[in-house]
């Protein structure tokens, strides 16, 4: 006589190739996207353009420029940058950093602006530096400005704390607050704020 409490045994042969089964299945398809969706992350990364427009505070130059597209840095563009962000003074022109480039970029889609940049001191030549540094203590003497890799803006439509803060939330290279002079410093170097 049976048990009440005893149910029948169940086909387990079945039911344990049936869950084979289907962990197989889940764990190819988890390996098919992990093979696949880099390349196709990577796709939509090298479709992308990144784009950027400055206003340069003293030469009232204006410029939009796609800087970067099909994966690559674009000549004629960087070379129109680094024209607008020459150190005003001596009028030299220097190579600004492409990583500048991007952090700015990705500032600006932080902040959800699609204003210029309004530029308050990019490149500085070493003798605009050194002058600069004779003048105000505030002025680093080997400040990244002079390679290329600093710049100081405002952004348009933007409020310069909440400006501040995303470029410190980034936590890519040093950010600087001036609110008295109404703009931010920001650069590729280590990570450190004041």
């Amino acid at each position: 006589m049976k048990h009440p409490n005893h149910s029948p045994r169940r086909n387990l042969s079945h039911t344990n190739k049936t869950s084979h089964r289907r962990f197989f299945l889940k764990a190819c398809a988890g390996a098919a996207t992990a093979i696949v969706c880099p390349s196709v992350f990577a796709a939509k990364e090298q479709s992308m353009e990144r784009k950027l427009s400055f206003y340069n505070t003293h030469t009232a130059e204006k410029m939009t420029a796609t800087y970067w597209a099909e994966g690559q840095y674009i000549e004629d563009s960087l070379i129109d940058i680094n024209n607008i962000m020459r150190d005003h003074r001596t009028g030299e022109v220097y190579p600004i950093d492409h990583q500048l480039l991007d952090l700015l970029h990705n500032l600006q889609k932080k902040v959800e602006k699609k204003d210029p940049f309004s530029i308050i001191s990019c490149y500085r030549s070493p003798a605009t530096n050194a002058m600069l540094n004779n003048k105000s203590n505030g002025v680093a003497k080997r400040s990244l400005h002079m390679q290329g890799k600093a710049i100081d803006i405002r952004l348009p439509g933007c409020d310069l704390n909440n400006l501040r803060k995303a470029a410190l939330a980034m936590k890519r290279g040093g950010v600087g607050y001036y609110p008295e002079s109404d703009f931010i410093h920001v650069d590729t170097g280590r990570t450190r704020f004041w």
